[in-house]
């Protein structure tokens, strides 16, 4: 009897510790995804960000180029006009 209270106490103790080793690794799985999940989308937020700020010095500079041109050009012809 004694043997067979011995055979349960170590089978139930096993399977406890394999119970728990396994929910601890799905554990550190779940938060290695969630880890990586996070990095990836701080990375892509980022390379959105320097992307947008990027496209909107673009624009700016080309705006002023042509308003300096326009201006450039509104100036050139009004001094031929009053030279003339």
């Amino acid at each position: 009897m004694e043997v067979i209270l011995i055979v349960v106490v170590v089978v139930v103790v096993v399977v406890v510790v394999v119970v728990v080793v396994v929910v601890v690794a799905v554990i550190v799985v779940v938060v290695e995804v969630i880890v990586v999940v996070a990095v990836v989308v701080v990375v892509v937020v980022v390379v959105v960000v320097v992307v947008v700020v990027v496209v909107v010095v673009v624009i700016v500079v080309v705006v002023v180029v042509v308003v300096v041109v326009v201006v450039a050009v509104a100036v050139t012809v009004a001094a031929v006009v009053v030279l003339v």
